[in-house]
């Protein structure tokens, strides 16, 4: 797994004096990553727009380019700044994470078709992993499909739900940039403003883009992060991703396969049969990033020094952190739904899969404490997430969620922990994941007592009355 921070994109490597070969594939966009985060470096059709250490990067770009790729480069260049669509340039950001795809991932490797026998590979896992998950929940098969991705498939399916995460956070820079200038000026200098808002939407298009793009060369399936990225009831994983993860692992590819299926079908069941969770979670997410604010003292600097030909400014602006969450109880009780959410959705299906696992995988506990420790040290998704939207998608309460759910397991079974998911309100809390034991016998009583009330209730139909015989203060047909 790659360890570089990644989010607005991966630094180009210098080369060396005289290294001409090194040079030059850096400029024509070889290598790991678009030459110039901001999308000038290597775009496609560009003919490569400046090279790494330019202090300018038009002048870079104008200085170096043919007849041919000058053209190319305006055209770039003003489709860029006629963008007139949301907050975010979603056009260029899937060009420039197919792009990345397809320059390969940091080892070297390419991304290629899934052929037939991989294909087959992953839809035998799956089907194996849902006939195993059948003994350890109640809730059924959540799959419709197994589907087997390329990196570039992963891109394409998932767009749409970056799309849905990202969106409302890039909404409050576009309004920032308008909002940082005072009101008598506004109307003088709406040109700018509007340049500026395009420039900003594919500035955050770039960076998702190249986020996505790197993020699609780590992911083994469809929601690596707890959140459902793809297609609903369609499990997926990317096989040269799945070999990758268990390269060093000392572990059968066969088993590491069906593993990471396992996760991915438990998944798919949660999502599937839990309606109301996937509108929870992204909730959450929106929720928190509402209390996100936007650093208007640095982008005024950026406003006030902004020269169109230069704007490597804003995203230089952009790369140095704009977002501050809210210091208020209501930032920081929405920043504890949202972790206590994850948390709760990545321990239930660490405990079904180690249940599932267990007695017939003997790599099972090596694979589920590299998963976990995957998690917990925060991977290359939470990184995307920590730098798209100041904030870190990462369960920091796996275990102790996993611990609470396999307690509830062994008090009340597999249907009376799974019940918990029937409503929002029936979940733990952050509190209750302290004391697992506390909310197990707690609310097994509750429960207790509250279907012994309802018996009575169904045998007793006229408990309104008083235990003298006399009537109390009954209405409708009773009061007759």
């Amino acid at each position: 797994m790659s360890d570089t921070p990644f989010g607005f994109g991966l630094p180009p490597e210098e080369p060396e004096d005289g290294d001409e070969g090194k040079k030059k594939d850096q400029q024509s966009g070889g290598g790991q990553g678009p030459a110039n985060p901001f999308g000038f470096g290597g775009m496609p059709g560009a003919g490569g727009f400046g090279g790494p250490g330019a202090d300018n990067p038009l002048a870079a770009m104008f200085g170096s380019l043919n007849p041919t790729d000058l053209g190319a480069a305006f055209q770039q260049l003003g489709q860029m700044l006629s963008y007139e669509g949301g907050p975010v340039n979603w056009d260029m950001a899937k060009q420039i994470a197919r792009q990345t795809v397809a320059q390969g991932t940091a080892d070297g490797t390419k991304d290629a078709s899934v052929g037939p026998s991989e294909r087959k590979a992953v839809e035998d896992a799956v089907r194996l992993a849902d006939l195993w998950l059948d003994d350890v929940t109640s809730l059924p098969s959540g799959s419709a499909s197994a589907v087997a991705w390329s990196r570039a498939e992963w891109v394409e399916a998932t767009l749409p739900a970056w799309q849905e995460l990202v969106d409302p956070v890039a909404e409050r820079v576009g309004a920032a940039m308008g909002d940082v200038l005072p009101e008598e000026m506004q109307a003088m200098a709406g040109p700018l403003i509007g340049m500026m808002r395009s420039m900003g939407g594919a500035m955050f298009g770039t960076q998702i883009g190249q986020a996505v793009g790197v993020l699609a060369g780590e992911v083994v399936g469809s929601t690596d992060i707890g959140l459902p990225l793809g297609p609903a009831r369609k499990a997926a994983l990317l096989p040269a991703n799945v070999e990758a993860f268990g390269k060093d692992l000392s572990v059968p590819l066969e088993e590491v396969r069906l593993y990471l299926a396992l996760r991915e079908a438990a998944h798919q069941r949660l999502f599937a049969h839990v309606p109301w969770l996937r509108s929870h979670l992204f909730g959450a997410v929106d929720g928190y990033a509402r209390g996100i604010k936007v650093d208007t003292a640095k982008l005024e600097d950026v406003v006030g020094q902004f020269d169109p030909q230069n704007p490597e400014q804003l995203q230089d602006a952009l790369q140095q952190g704009m977002f501050q969450p809210e210091d208020t109880p209501e930032q920081k009780a929405a920043l504890a739904r949202l972790e206590t959410a994850l948390a709760l959705v990545e321990g239930w299906v660490d405990a079904v899969v180690h249940a599932a696992a267990k007695p017939r995988l003997s790599s099972a506990d090596a694979l589920r404490e590299t998963l976990r420790r995957r998690r917990a040290t925060g991977g290359p998704a939470e990184q995307t997430f920590a730098t798209l939207i100041g904030l870190e998608l990462r369960p920091r309460r796996l275990r102790d969620a996993s611990r609470l759910w396999a307690s509830l397991a062994d008090a009340r079974g597999t249907d009376g922990r799974d019940a918990l998911w029937h409503h929002p309100d029936m979940l733990p809390t952050a509190t209750d994941l302290d004391d697992p034991d506390g909310f197990v016998h707690r609310e097994q009583l509750d429960f207790s007592e509250l279907d012994k009330i309802l018996g009575e209730a169904a045998d007793k139909p006229d408990l309104r009355k008083k235990d003298d015989g006399e009537p109390g203060e009954a209405k409708g047909d009773d009061a007759e």
